[in-house]
């Protein structure tokens, strides 16, 4: 009888050091700029390419240098100035817009190697009524670098090489630490739950088994 349980346990602590023991996989990230608009004092990633985007006079709008796993935790800019802040200082012209922008060329951590990211800075950019938000970026960032599938790949020439490239292991500074999974470092509630539920019913037929043999 032992040996018999000793053969039904056996697998079934295999299935628990495998779950317990397998940590999740590192995802790689990419190394972008992404575009974010300002709405009241909160940074939201923007729907739409800075070449499609046409904004209102009085807008914000923020870039931020950063490896990313995609849009959905794509780091912020690390500041959000109000229009004012900005752009209070220029004054109106007839036929313009005054658009104001934030550009955070990010952490060192987020720079590729041998690269050392420029001071964040803000511009007002004032431009046409109809520019685009890339138009207004030219205007004060020059110079900006796009690839072949206009992808905006740097700004006043940062980075000076790359676009988009893929980083191999996780983004450490893409998430903000609230953002993060904790329940990642192990197997999650319901695989230990399933396998619980198997070790009770192996050790139920084992019993029911001796019973019988008993009778």
């Amino acid at each position: 009888m032992r040996t018999r349980l000793a053969s039904f346990a056996a697998p079934l602590l295999a299935l628990v050091v495998l779950a317990t023991g397998a940590g999740p996989a590192q995802a790689a990230g990419y190394r972008y700029w992404s575009f974010w608009d300002l709405t009241g004092d909160a940074w939201t990633y923007a729907t739409q390419g800075p070449a499609s985007a046409h904004p209102g006079d009085g807008s914000v709008e923020g870039f931020r240098f950063a490896v990313s796993a995609d849009s959905k935790d794509a780091t912020q800019p690390r500041t959000a100035p109000s229009f004012e802040a900005v752009c209070g200082a220029t004054p109106t012209k007839d036929d313009t817009k005054r658009v104001a922008l934030v550009i955070d060329f990010g952490t060192p951590q987020d720079a590729a190697p041998g690269d050392t990211p420029p001071a964040p800075r803000t511009a007002c950019a004032q431009v046409a009524p109809d520019a685009t938000t890339a138009d207004a970026l030219a205007s004060v960032a020059k110079p900006l670098r796009y690839n072949s599938a206009a992808l905006l790949c740097a700004i006043g020439g940062y980075p000076h090489t790359g676009c988009g490239e893929q980083v191999d292991g996780p983004a450490a500074t893409a998430k903000p630490a609230a953002a993060k999974d904790t329940g990642g470092s192990g197997p999650s509630v319901g695989l230990l739950a399933g396998v619980a539920a198997v070790l009770a019913l192996g050790a139920a037929a084992i019993w029911q088994s001796r019973r019988r043999r008993g009778n």
